[in-house]
């Protein structure tokens, strides 16, 4: 006997046999079969599920792009549906965030819907049309979504409030409670507390996914009642499979952006895009290290200086970080082409006038430690609401002493 299931991704799939948990099985395997590369990880997933061998707490590390929020909505889909009495619509409940006994929080702020005490319910709409579009999108990519990439997003002690009273209540259907935490490290330390007492003594059949970049940024008391979950970057044949098959594209332009994407898919896709902020903060970037690089010695250059300052602290505080943290990017892609190992840069430049194997004997071992230091101090305060037009002329006035510095002879 064939069993025809109407799937909102699949139409009339055909399975042989009338058991329940045979179609169950093959409808919670499907969203992960959607996610890209990862084998391990899923195996150990399912595995460890059908098991019964599953932790309370798991803590799933990756960066940008590496696939870890996909991971941890197929992963909860699966513990919610795989016992379910209708598979079918407990996938369509999931895909949709509607189900009773799945529980999300991400960061948010106030915007022009919301005025104040912004918490994830208020944006469910939004996080949904979010996902179906950039399912592997990044923190600041969410903001841009819902209106405010100048401002920075956090999951703060009145989220954690609703999160609290939420999984104190008994399952509605009578299995487990999943809480999904994304980008838990943007958590404030009332929040994170809050969350630390749950976790320690958590409701019967709760399980907590915390999906984080940066595990340093958690407590350390939460990361210790936590089962990690590591994922590597993606490879560029992963990257590249996903692009040719999913979005028709060719495959030397798949390839091309593979290459540059570093493993992180929704670089990837941005490259394909010719991502309009990655130009931009090229723009500022150069016009940055040319001011800075002519400022030795030439005072009348520091205008320009802070004339780029004040323009960039213009431009929002997520803004500022994503544009620190490209031009550490940069930096480190300068050094690697400095020491001829040109494998491993990916970055193409498209100022013209400017050729990156020009700049690279700039960026050497007698400064690279200090441009990355100074570079993450600025990043640091700028995250701590600093003045940033100060923070960026600082840094710029740095800078100028560290791009003439000689790499020492050996």
């Amino acid at each position: 006997m064939y069993l025809f299931i109407n799937s909102t991704k699949n139409r009339n799939i055909k399975i042989r046999g009338n058991d329940f948990e045979n179609i169950n099985a093959y409808i919670c395997d499907m969203l992960f079969n959607e996610i890209i590369g990862q084998d391990s990880i899923k195996n150990h997933l399912t595995t460890s599920a059908d098991n019964g061998r599953i932790p309370h707490a798991q803590l799933f590390v990756g960066k940008e792009g590496s696939g870890t929020l996909p991971m941890a909505i197929a992963y909860a889909q699966y513990l919610l549906c795989s016992t379910s009495n209708d598979a079918t619509a407990c996938e369509l409940k999931c895909e949709n965030f509607a189900h009773p006994d799945l529980h999300v929080a991400f960061p948010v702020t106030t915007n022009d819907s919301v005025k104040k005490h912004p918490v994830s319910h208020l944006f469910m709409t939004d996080w949904r049309a979010f996902l179906k579009e950039q399912p592997y999108g990044s923190l600041y990519n969410w903001l841009q979504f819902i209106g405010v990439e100048n401002k920075q997003g956090l999951i703060g002690v009145d989220e954690a409030e609703n999160i609290v009273k939420s999984l104190k209540l008994k399952s509605y259907e009578g299995g487990f409670k999943i809480l999904i935490i994304w980008m838990a490290e943007k958590m404030n330390n009332s929040a994170a507390n809050k969350l630390l007492k749950l976790i320690e003594e958590p409701p019967e059949k709760t399980v907590f996914l915390l999906v984080t970049e940066n595990e340093e940024q958690l407590l350390k008391t939460i990361t210790s009642r936590c089962q990690a979950v590591y994922f590597p970057v993606l490879t560029e044949k992963e990257i590249v499979s996903s692009l040719v098959n999913n979005l028709n594209v060719s495959n030397n332009e798949a390839t091309k952006a593979a290459y540059q994407s570093e493993g992180n898919y929704n670089k990837a896709l941005q490259v394909l895009q010719n991502n309009s902020s990655d130009i931009i903060f090229e723009e500022w970037f150069i016009t940055w290290i040319r001011a800075a690089f002519k400022a030795k010695g030439n005072a009348t250059v520091i205008q320009q200086l802070v004339t780029w300052s004040d323009v960039i602290s213009k431009s929002g505080r997520e803004t500022q970080k994503r544009f620190l943290a490209y031009c550490l990017h940069f930096f480190r892609q300068a050094m690697l082409l400095n020491y001829q190992s040109e494998s491993l840069v990916f970055l193409e430049t498209q100022t013209p006038g400017f050729d990156l194997k020009k700049f690279a004997p700039f960026i050497h071992s007698g400064n690279i430690l200090n441009i990355e230091k100074e570079v993450n101090e600025a990043l640091y305060h700028i995250e701590r609401n600093g003045n940033a037009k100060i923070i960026l002329l600082d840094l710029s006035i740095k800078l100028t002493r560290l791009l003439h510095t000689k790499e020492a002879v050996v």
